[in-house]
């Protein structure tokens, strides 16, 4: 099957889909909450926003790549789409700028940004990095929370991370999610895997209890037909900058940091007259903040 033929199949069932029900984890909650239908808040309510420092007669280039759905991606006629995409065309809108979208290879799009290529990326790259480089960015609109999955047929054990005394948990070796959980998770039996399908086929097969790791990665799971519809989220999302990263902005030159400012202005617009919900809603299917699923018993 062509990559064509599989991004418009991709297309199609995002636009189809929709995510459901509500969730927040106390300890480490998205910063402003999560709505309804799984839809974090990465922004303050109560701030009050200030006019729009849009740059007058500037046409700005928003780089990106197809090759990270459903947050970038080739859409019908290879033209890119996806959530960071979208909401890039969003803020241009709240700014009132032109902007032109431009794909290019990801390996590429720091490099791109730094010659003057382009004025913004609108890709999965993370703050962390982007920062140490000295590149300027916009607060996040995008994290990557951590999460537990369980067989949706089935009674697990309550999500305590104070007592989780043999419950079995696949977890992928050797990464931030496996050290999370034996930093902070009393007593569990941790099974390691080499990768996340190995992981995934072990919760499948009733070899675990719960499968442990990156909430995006679980939710594309949970919704495309290789799950075969067997799982649901447990607990609630984990979020944690040390481990899991500060999450995804808008990456601009350092010199532009008034520009990521404004970006940030028009991203709170955006989020606050409810298009970053509906914007959401188009391209996560299963939303990686989505609540547990009613067959799980929870701690409360």
């Amino acid at each position: 099957m062509s990559r064509q033929i599989c991004n418009l199949l991709l297309l199609t069932l995002i636009l189809i889909a929709f995510p459901s029900a509500h969730g927040a984890r106390a300890e480490t909650p998205v910063e402003h909450g999560i709505s309804g239908s799984g839809i974090p808040g990465f922004w303050d309510p109560r701030a009050r926003l200030e006019g729009l420092d849009a740059p007058a007669g500037r046409t700005l280039r928003i780089l990106t790549s197809d090759d990270f759905p459903p947050l970038h991606f080739g859409g019908p006629d290879e033209v890119p789409t996806g959530f960071s995409v979208e909401l890039a065309r969003l803020a241009c809108e709240a700014l009132r700028v032109a902007c032109t979208i431009q794909a290019r290879s990801f390996g590429t799009l720091l490099e791109a940004l730094a010659e003057g290529d382009g004025d913004v990326i609108a890709a999965a790259l993370r703050l962390d990095d982007v920062r140490s480089r000295n590149f300027a960015a916009t607060l996040p609109y995008f994290r990557f929370p951590a999460r537990f999955v369980t067989r949706a047929e089935t009674q697990a054990p309550a999500v305590m991370p104070t007592d989780m005394t043999g419950v079995t948990i696949a977890v992928v070796a050797d990464t931030a999610h496996e050290a999370y959980l034996r930093s902070y998770f009393s007593q569990p039996e941790i099974v390691t895997a080499p990768n996340l399908s190995i992981a995934q086929r072990m919760l499948m097969r009733h070899e675990v209890d719960y499968l442990f790791g990156d909430g995006l990665a679980l939710a594309l799971w949970i919704g495309g037909r290789s799950s075969q519809e067997c799982c649901v989220f447990a607990g609630e999302p984990y979020l944690d900058a040390y481990y899991f990263g500060e999450g995804v902005g808008f990456v601009l030159r350092a010199q532009d940091r008034p520009l990521a400012r404004a970006f940030d202005e028009a991203l709170h617009r955006v989020w606050s007259e409810g298009d970053f919900a509906r914007t959401w809603l188009a391209f996560f299917p299963v939303s990686p903040f989505e609540p547990p699923g009613p067959l799980v018993t929870q701690a409360q």
